[in-house]
């Protein structure tokens, strides 16, 4: 059985700006999908960064 190890990742705090239509949108997704508005605009982009072409 493996360890369990904690990791501390290294986070940074930056702004974005976004028209006020997809922040509604982000919005809604993070109410329905009970996500903070944060964590589902990370996983966005790591689904983007992975599925680049």
């Amino acid at each position: 059985m493996n360890k369990f190890k904690p990791v501390k990742n290294e986070k940074t705090v930056i702004s974005i700006r976004l028209d006020v239509e997809l922040l509604n949108e982000v919005d809604k997704l993070s109410a329905k999908t009970d996500i903070s508005r944060n964590e589902l605009i990370v996983q966005c982009i790591q689904y983007a960064l992975q599925n680049m072409q």
